[in-house]
């Protein structure tokens, strides 16, 4: 008798980068992804945007910050990603502006 051996494949994650446009709730981020179609009728580019909840435990994003996130299991209603990593830090003149 030989036993057979499966190899699970881990699933692929789909990633996703956008902006950090709000930090002020609690371990959670609003990021806003956007993205650039072309329309099916007229041809013209057109640029789509949404927003999505983030799960940041760390609480480590910060407005202005490009971040990579990716969905997973459900933490809450409405947030259902996860933050992977910060791309990208935001510049220092940008949060002055924004704490004002």
């Amino acid at each position: 008798m030989s036993k057979e051996i499966t190899v699970v494949e881990p699933k692929k994650v789909k990633l996703f980068v956008g902006e950090v446009v709000s930090d002020k709730m609690d371990k959670t981020v609003v990021v806003t992804l956007t993205r650039t179609i072309k329309h099916p009728v007229f041809g013209k580019v057109i640029r789509k945007s949404k927003k999505y909840k983030v799960h940041d435990p760390l609480q480590q994003a910060k407005i202005g910050d490009v971040v990579e996130f990716f969905e997973g299991r459900p933490v809450s209603k409405t947030k259902y990603m996860y933050l992977s990593r910060i791309v990208q830090k935001a510049d220092a003149d940008v949060m002055a502006k924004d704490s004002e």
